[in-house]
């Protein structure tokens, strides 16, 4: 009889996972036990400290390279590079959902009322001070992503995707105003997400199936056994291509990719704008940090292969993304068809082979996350009566009714087109410069070309703000509490300051970017 071998584990190398794990479970016990008057801020307080905490046992494991637990878990550079920017975007995020938690008896409506079946039920849940359960959930999520940045096998990789999708879709649903909107979206977003991870799950069967009909190669769905395989001699490349496909479907439906964009307009428009926020920046760096994974240490061996393809997709995203902004009614929806356009670019780093696009795709994720992550802070301030005024024409005459804001979000709309001086400017060129040495010079003249494209509604927005006089139906601009006004200043100060003075992130991208096989 065998003897049972448990695999060794670096707890200090997983410690950021173990924490916002250990914290989400402690909130749903303060959901169970603390009296509701308490539990906004002991949920905040909360979540906040095991944010900080992981970040900091990233910080003291950044020279950690190793696999652990079996080879399910790698930590190296671009995983701690990956958790730290997630951890940061995340604290930026809960600044967000701790502000509108509390605003007007609760942003947010609690499940509880979203499964009342009387009206009176649903009063009475609504009556809560906030939807604080929206605290836990956040927190798995983080730890889900966690995960998924550094899984070092396909089944690990799919029960991460699993573990952060899942309390996305009921994050979207929570909505306090416009409440049919925002189930809808989640209810697309579940089914959707639900689909892309049996596509995922299907890529991971036919990849074991690759590997296991290899000669003189053991049977594996770990990256080192995968890599392996398609390094060698092939027995059935069919399974490969096969495999590759249904992986990149799931992984590319978490980036916002064309076609697997669909979901993302609606989610984007009727999830709760801190949520929105918070999905458009952490779960942007998690699903390009498993696509680089699985690209580059997996199947690196069969780039020639995929290249095409995936280069196809990308310049498919930047043309659906440019092209559809343009048509936009919408703030939120505007951001949802800018975040597929930015997933295009984005996919243009992750096929430059070289160190450079890989920490070139790093650096695009953590200047994005900051910018998109202010713009949500803004328009969660353009409020009148009925809550958020979204729509594009209420926006006319911002600039005369609140200049400062107004300049502020003029300022993101510029990064986001990449005027120099701005972190997009930067990131577009640290992305796009590897692929020119890549020979991929038809990549980056659809990105230009489509920037330019992209411009034209953002510009828009900029001229409706600044040049059109302030209707009776201009909303006014909230004065933020300190939680918003923390996570705005903190998100155009990175957004300056990526664009003026990026290269101690440069470096410490291009530091990081070694995987550990």
């Amino acid at each position: 009889m065998t003897e049972l071998k448990l695999p060794s584990i670096e707890y200090g190398a997983i410690a950021p996972i173990l924490i916002m794990l250990g914290a989400a479970l402690l909130g749903v016990l303060v959901e169970a036990f603390v009296p509701r008057r308490l539990r906004h801020w002991t949920q905040l307080l909360l979540a906040l400290a095991a944010v900080f905490a992981a970040l900091a046992m990233v910080v003291v494991h950044a020279d950690t390279r190793l696999v652990t637990i079996g080879g399910a878990i790698a930590v190296d550079g671009p995983t701690l590079f990956l958790q730290g920017a997630i951890l940061i975007l995340a604290a930026m995020a809960l600044l967000l959902i701790g502000e509108r938690s509390v605003e007007r008896g609760g942003y947010f409506v609690a499940q509880a009322a979203v499964t009342a079946e009387s009206a009176d039920d649903r009063r009475q849940a609504e009556g809560a001070s906030g939807a604080t359960e929206v605290y836990p959930l956040t927190t798995f999520a983080i730890g889900g992503m966690l995960i998924f940045v550094s899984a070092n096998d396909l089944l690990t990789m799919f029960i991460a995707l699993e573990v952060f999708s899942l309390p996305l879709y009921l994050l979207c649903a929570l909505a306090r105003r416009r409440r049919l909107l925002s189930q809808e979206a989640s209810m697309k977003y579940f089914l959707l997400g639900a689909y892309a991870s049996a596509f995922f799950l299907f890529g991971v069967a036919l990849v074991y199936g690759f590997t296991a009909g290899t000669p003189g190669r053991s049977a594996g769905v770990d990256f080192a056994t995968v890599h392996a395989a398609v390094s060698g001699s092939p027995a059935s490349p069919l399974l490969l291509f096969a495999g590759i496909a249904l992986l990149s479907i799931g992984l590319l439906f978490k980036a916002a990719a064309a076609p697997f964009h669909v979901w993302t307009p609606d989610v984007y428009q009727g999830a709760p704008t801190p949520v929105t926020g918070f999905m458009a920046a952490c779960t942007k760096v998690a699903a390009f940090g498993a696509l680089l994974r699985v690209f580059h240490v997996a199947f690196g061996g069969a780039a020639w292969d995929f290249t095409p393809v995936i280069g196809a997709v990308a310049v498919l995203t930047m043309l659906v993304g440019a092209v559809l902004a343009v048509t936009q009614t919408d703030i939120k929806r505007l951001l949802a068809y800018s975040s597929i356009a930015n997933a295009g670019y984005l996919l243009v780093g992750v096929l430059a082979p070289s160190k450079d696009g890989l920490s070139g795709t790093m650096f695009y994720l953590v200047a994005y996350g900051f910018s998109v992550l202010a713009a949500f802070a803004v328009v969660t301030l353009v409020r009148d009566a009925d809550g958020e005024a979204t729509h594009l024409s209420r926006w006319a005459g911002l600039g005369r009714r609140s200049p400062f804001f107004a300049g502020i979000f003029t300022f993101i709309l510029l990064a986001f087109a990449g005027i120099p001086l701005t972190s997009g400017f930067t990131s577009k060129f640290a992305i796009f410069a590897p692929a020119l040495d890549a020979n991929q010079a038809w990549l980056v003249v659809a990105g230009v070309l489509t920037s330019m494209v992209l411009a034209f509604p953002y510009l828009r927005v900029v001229v409706m703000m600044w040049l059109s006089e302030p209707g009776e139906s201009t909303p006014t601009v909230a004065v933020p509490g300190g939680l918003t006004a923390a996570a705005l200043m903190i998100g155009v100060a990175a957004t300056l300051v990526l664009g003026v003075a990026p290269a101690p992130l440069l470096d410490l991208a291009s530091g990081a970017a070694e995987f550990v096989r």
